[in-house]
């Protein structure tokens, strides 16, 4: 090739090219993509507002339902005011505040802050009376954002006996609020959640960075496909400069943040950039020049069969098949390339995995989960157990009424055991639905296991059950909670017992799976599970005993996968159960890691 004097042909080609052409070309791309960059960020500034909105929901009602379970409790403004501080400890949460209806707070993330004014620029009794959450932005001396998230805190029968009116709580509306109007009526409460939106703000900037990269890369395509029109037209004399154009575009779409795949009429690939290499794990040289249908996944060519004149950009998202174990999400937007008189010159396709994005909508579906059931459990709790208190009590007087009578003693028995059959039922639901807190510290895993053999040892010899451990050589201590993890092994050890009425084999292996895991199987010579029910043994309240709960494999399987581990299964029926917990070899570390469960 040729090269070119430094700065005479360049001059040539603008002074031969018609300045119309090339205000054609910037007015027909540039509303095009920035219309695309603008609706992008639009929608990007939406979705982090709205999932903002709905994390701070999900933390009210989480704490309103840990209230509700105290109430059942009797717990006082001390245990509501730690509730409080935990619920604030959340990655991401600036604090969380609670205030009456004067401004007064009554309950703070920082304790010092309690008896202080807040909130006095709002309605605070419009605020208190909201079912559903309002949001604002806050700015403090330092330029820092806060994104605060309120509403009415909820308190149907009055379940938080520590909000009640204090004296030596400051009263900050002076004698108009102690009026005779407003004496005898119960004081409203407005709870603020103030979240940390410096992590957003980034990830907004990034956004928006990537989508102007984007719109501006796209420009710059359809400007150079333009310009290689008019250089294969008979501009022979700034071909040069044309190669540094082309270079410089080439070198800016391959270190693009997004995947770009561009096509020529024929759909045969004339660009891939570095990040649709990582995606599709293809290199270029292996797919430049072939069509789109041989060397790229069907969405590519499904996408492009929609465009049209009648539809120039399409954006959808959908699965896309990697290889043959490999899956992701992408969300693709593809659009037709033409010049600045409409003739149709090839295709742009940009995709962008949304893996990421879908864990976040994953994590939020978890949070109202466990809203959900903290609510259930709480109503249950209050619900339920004060009436079986009054049974136990009932039948316990019954019991040493008639304790002579051998029928009746063993009718009031019955009633006794079945209330404090549901006592656990209530209890394992409430574990179940409630943040748990993990104090993990360096332990060995060999007396957590011998510790679970020694609380069956009894039930096994009643059921003719024998007993086997093989802890093979010694394997590094890890970092456990030894309370919940012996909670682990002796629910999987007791669901083996119950599934050998008629004795069998119950045996614990510990196994170290590489370098970086530790595997303890639970294996049973028992009656095995069926392929329908394996499928569904972690589901809450699934349960195939008649006395069972359903919620003890559950809760295993939270506690195994807090410690960043999982619960392997494999069945046969007839023929036994091995259950395989999978624990990860970290680092070791004095100090107690304290988290939050999720499933």
């Amino acid at each position: 090739m040729k090269k070119v004097r430094s700065g005479s042909s360049l001059r040539n080609f603008w002074v031969m090219i018609p300045p119309w052409i090339i205000l054609g070309a910037l007015l027909v791309l540039i509303p095009i993509f920035a219309f695309i960059t603008l609706g992008n960020i639009h929608r990007e500034n939406e979705l982090t507002t709205r999932l903002l909105i709905e994390k701070g929901e999900a933390l009210i009602r989480s704490f309103e339902a840990g209230a509700r379970a105290g109430a059942g409790l009797e717990w006082g403004s001390v245990q509501l005011q730690k509730l409080l501080i935990e619920t604030a400890r959340q990655p991401g949460v600036d604090y969380l505040i609670i205030a009456d209806t004067q401004g007064v707070i009554v309950a703070d993330s920082d304790p010092s802050m309690v008896g202080e004014i807040y909130g006095w620029n709002l309605d605070l009794r419009a605020a208190a009376r909201r079912t559903s959450a309002a949001w604002r932005r806050i700015a403090d001396d330092q330029g820092t954002h806060t994104f605060e998230v309120y509403r009415g805190l909820s308190s149907p029968g009055s379940p938080f006996p520590g909000f009640q009116e204090r004296a030596d709580l400051p009263d900050s509306r002076g004698a108009d609020d102690r009026a005779p109007e407003n004496a005898g009526q119960p004081r409203g409460y407005v709870i603020f959640v103030g979240l940390d939106m410096g992590p957003v703000l980034a990830a907004q900037g990034q956004d928006t960075r990537n989508a102007v990269i984007t719109g501006v890369s796209l420009l710059l395509i359809g400007f150079a496909g333009m310009v290689s029109l008019l250089l294969a037209q008979g501009y022979r004399s700034v071909r040069g400069s044309l190669s540094r154009a082309r270079a410089f575009s080439d070198s800016l779409v391959n270190h693009m943040p997004i995947g770009l795949v561009a096509m020529d009429p024929g759909k045969r690939i004339i660009a891939f950039n570095e990040t649709a290499e990582a995606l599709f794990g293809l290199p270029a040289g292996d797919v430049l020049g072939r069509t789109a249908e041989e060397a790229l996944p069907d969405i590519i060519t499904e996408t492009t069969e929609g465009l049209g004149k009648a539809q120039q950009i399409l954006e959808r998202e959908a699965e896309c098949p990697v290889n043959r174990e490999r899956t992701i999400p992408l969300s693709v937007i593809a659009t037709r390339l033409q010049d600045d008189e409409g003739n149709f010159f090839g295709y742009a396709i940009l995709f962008r995995d949304l893996t990421e994005v879908q864990h976040l909508k994953r994590e939020l579906e978890h949070n109202r989960r466990l809203a959900a059931i903290g609510s259930l459990a709480s109503g249950v709790a209050h619900e339920i157990r004060n009436p079986l208190s009054s049974i136990k009590g009932f039948a316990t007087y019954l019991r040493e009424r008639y304790r002579d009578n051998p029928e009746d003693l063993q009718v009031t028995d019955i009633m006794i055991q079945e209330v404090e059959r549901l006592n656990r039922v209530i209890g394992q639901l409430l574990e179940f639905s409630r943040p748990l807190t993990l104090n993990r510290k360096e332990a060995a895993i060999e007396p957590i296991l011998r510790h679970a053999l020694k609380m069956i040892e009894v039930q096994a010899r009643e059921k003719g059950v024998s007993l086997e451990a093989d802890f093979g050589r010694t394997v590094p201590d890890l970092l456990l909670d030894s309370d919940r993890m012996t909670q682990v092994f002796l629910n999987l050890t007791l669901n083996a017992l119950n599934a050998m009425e008629k004795g069998g084999t119950l045996s614990l292996r510990v196994v170290q799976s590489g370098d970086r895991t530790v595997r303890v199987d639970v294996s049973d010579t028992g009656t095995g599970i069926g392929k329908e029910e394996l499928g569904r043994i972690f589901d809450p309240y699934f349960t195939t005993r008649p006395s069972g709960t359903g919620l003890g494999l559950p809760i295993a399987q939270r506690i195994v996968e807090a410690h960043g581990g999982e619960i392997l299964v494999s069945s046969e029926p007839g023929r036994g159960t091995v259950f395989s917990v999978l624990l990860p070899r970290r680092e070791a570390s004095s100090e107690p890691i304290e988290m939050e469960l999720s499933s």
